[in-house]
Parts: structure tokens; sequence; C-alpha cells
């Protein structure tokens, strides 16, 4: 026991935490795109109609 906790939930937490970053990461860099490509998109748009 540490902290009060078995130690499988320790390694429950870890592995948890080992899938869980990489997709955040992920998430993130997918999310940036996304606001990158709306923030091109908006530009011009009245002018482009000639």
């Amino acid at each position: 026991m540490f902290l009060g906790m078995e130690w499988y939930w320790w390694l429950l937490m870890v592995l948890v935490l080992i899938v869980v970053i990489p997709l955040k990461v992920k998430w993130m860099k997918w999310w940036s795109n996304r606001q990158q490509e709306k923030k091109r998109g908006q530009t011009g748009g009245w002018g482009d109609e000639e």
C-alpha cells in the first residue's frame, strides 16, 4: 500500500496516463490546425467575388 492505495491502482493510473497523454497531444495538434484553417478561410471573404 502506498498513500492509501494498493499497487495495482497506481499501475492502472500510470497506464491510463501513458495512453491519455499522447491522445491529448494529437488532439491539440488537430485543434490548432483546425483553428488556423478557419482563420485562413475568413480572410478576404468579400473581395473574392469579382
